[in-house]
């Protein structure tokens, strides 16, 4: 009789949007977490068997499934096999390293249909192996769509049997793997992986734009007569290798280009692909969508963009959270938790839901750096919570994405809550990956406002705000007041401690974006970024003695220029150099700082993270 009342209220509320999670705290740390969780007893039980039955009438929508735990093992009932393996993973997490399970009935299912990551290996080539991997942790996570970029000014990343000078190294930008593609088999290979572990595959081919080789290889442009009948024969080759059974949806790109006939290419973008039967997705902004029936990959963070634009119509997906690539790894992750999906609580026939992008602009020495200088899972750890559980944005959010929340408000609390669970992550199931991220939303700051390099600050407003990593741009929008040019900003935070101490911190005072490069550049020897400093208790704290002072200061955005081709080094990002040793006594501690702004176009921030 209880486990009937229990599936009748679940019917009841299977569509409705959920409350912010109160997970239970005898409870692993479940990512994300499931919508409906009753502990029905004290005791932990082995984990002897595991029955799974797939229902399609179950009250859950799709990927719903039940789970509970009894003692003789577990019973799982799905809507549909992704509902299989989603139960299967948070099992996973359930599970303690002696193979016991807590005793838990859970009822669990998505807010939004589309979840999604997207890797771009036009600009940098990613191996099979490698992408498998990420394949298996995004499944960890419930992420079912791996949005595959496989084109970019670099290279075609596609084998080409018509056209072999695609693959050809000497029409591809030096030094970014040339000559390095996917054949159709490893495509397929690829596909039918992550098919298993409960992710489609949505191939990108980018045009018009976005590719430069094809006008080395050719001489002319996509959007050209010429490199249009170029699309159309290499088009059909990879429809004909990849049917649309294993990848129903193309994406056709669109964005960043100017050409003379944008609706006509669009036109002829969009046939091509429903000739194939597949179903477009292009990038917005970008250039118009051809049909109602193409879906819109939304990546402007603007605010209200969805909402106020007028040539908006059918389907689309949020990418506008902002890219991993442009954020650091500290502040993106509240930016990430507090973010409204959609601008909805839940998924509808015209919100599907989000897609996280990491774009790969500048070069990078190897592959696990392209994951470490943008610290994925701190991201993607968010996004699949927020995307899985839906619901509103809890009250305490700031209405600037980029500040944290008052620890004191539900939306503080929301923060500080999910940070438990990461961090139980990054100790865990994520141990062996490079995560560069540490609690810190905590930490309180009075930060005053801008003044002269060397002025006196009687007289300035202080204004209080928190987190690990400040945003000193978004506290002046914030507040209303214009950006300096040229200018310091002073802030003051307290450690308290029970006894005399060595702790560890992360310290830095900018955060390039790893796509435009603009920076003050590493410090000069004896110095920190831009200048800036850093006290404890009245002490200066040495800056790191650095490999290449003075280096890659680029007050320029260096898309397309030599200096895209000079990798970022573990000194030039605070999240990913060496930590430093901080010296405390026992009670407080005053941290002083000074954060100085040197050039109109820096992204002002300071950021100290102790752990």
């Amino acid at each position: 009789m209880k486990r009937s009342l229990f599936l009748l209220a679940l019917s009841a509320a299977a569509y409705a949007a959920t409350a912010v999670p109160n997970p239970e705290r005898n409870l692993p740390a479940l990512i994300p977490y499931p919508q409906q969780v009753e502990i029905t007893g004290p005791y932990k039980m082995p984990l002897l068997n595991v029955k799974v039955r797939i229902d399609s009438t179950l009250a859950l929508p799709p990927e719903g499934y039940l789970l509970e735990t009894y003692r003789r093992g577990v019973r799982i009932t799905a809507k549909d096999k992704r509902g299989e393996i989603w139960a299967y993973q948070t099992l996973r997490q359930l599970t303690d390293d002696k193979g016991l399970v807590p005793s838990v009935r859970i009822a669990d299912w998505p807010a939004f249909a589309w979840r999604g990551f997207m890797h771009d290996t036009g600009r940098n080539f990613i191996s099979v192996e490698n992408l498998k991997k990420h394949l298996d942790l995004l499944s960890q996570y419930k992420i079912n769509l791996f949005h595959w970029h496989l084109t970019d000014y670099p290279a075609w990343r596609i084998e080409s049997r018509a056209f072999p000078q695609l693959n050809d190294p000497i029409y591809q930008r030096q030094g970014r793997d040339e000559g390095k593609f996917y054949t159709y088999g490893e495509i397929r290979d690829v596909i039918a992986y992550a098919r298993k572990k409960g992710i489609l595959v949505i191939p990108e081919i980018d045009m018009p734009g976005h590719s430069t080789y094809f006008n080395s290889a050719f001489g002319f442009g996509m959007a050209d007569p010429r490199g249009m009948k170029v699309l159309e024969t290499a088009l059909n080759e990879f429809f004909a290798e990849i049917p649309v059974s294993e990848a129903p949806y193309i994406h056709i790109g669109s964005d960043e280009v100017h050409i003379p006939n944008p609706e006509q290419f669009m036109r002829w973008a969009d046939s091509m692909a429903t000739a194939a039967g597949r179903t477009p997705l292009v990038w917005d902004p970008g250039l118009p969508a051809a049909s109602e029936r193409t879906i819109r990959q939304v990546w402007s963070e603007a605010p209200g963009y969805v909402a106020r634009n007028p040539e908006a119509r059918g389907r689309f997906v949020d990418s506008y959270m902002g890219y991993l690539n442009n954020y650091d790894p500290i502040s993106f992750t509240p930016r990430m938790l507090l973010h409204n999906p959609c601008d909805r609580t839940q998924g509808d026939s015209l919100a599907l839901g989000g897609i996280l992008c990491l774009w790969n602009d500048t070069k990078a020495p190897s592959q696990e750096e392209l994951i470490r200088n943008s610290s994925l899972w701190s991201g993607l750890l968010p996004f699949a919570e927020r995307f899985w559980r839906g619901g509103p944005v809890p009250e305490g959010a700031d209405e600037n994405p980029n500040l944290y929340p008052a620890p004191s408000t539900p939306a503080g609390r929301m923060l500080a809550e999910f940070e438990q669970r990461m961090l139980a992550h990054k100790n865990d199931l994520l141990r062996d990956e490079p995560f560069c991220w540490w609690p810190n939303a905590s930490l309180a700051w009075r930060v005053s406002e801008p003044v002269a390099p060397g002025a006196d600050t009687t007289g300035v407003k202080w204004h209080t705000l928190y987190g690990g990593a400040i945003d000193v741009d978004a506290m002046l929008s914030s507040l209303g007041l214009p950006k300096p040019d040229s200018a310091v900003v002073w802030a003051e935070t307290v450690i308290t401690v029970p006894r005399d101490t060595v702790i560890r911190a992360q310290v830095g005072f900018e955060a390039p974006s790893r796509s435009n490069r603009i920076s003050p550049g590493i410090g000069r020897q004896g110095q920190w970024e831009a200048g800036s400093d850093i006290w404890v208790n009245g002490v200066r704290v040495a800056p790191p003695v650095w490999k290449e002072p003075g280096a890659y200061a680029f007050h320029f955005n260096t898309w397309h220029k030599p200096e895209e081709e000079l990798p970022y080094t573990d000194e030039q990002l605070f999240w990913t150099r060496e930590p430093v040793e901080l010296h405390l006594k026992a009670g407080a501690n005053t941290v002083r700082l000074c954060s100085r702004k040197v050039f109109p176009g820096q992204h002002w921030i300071f950021a100290f993270i102790p752990h």
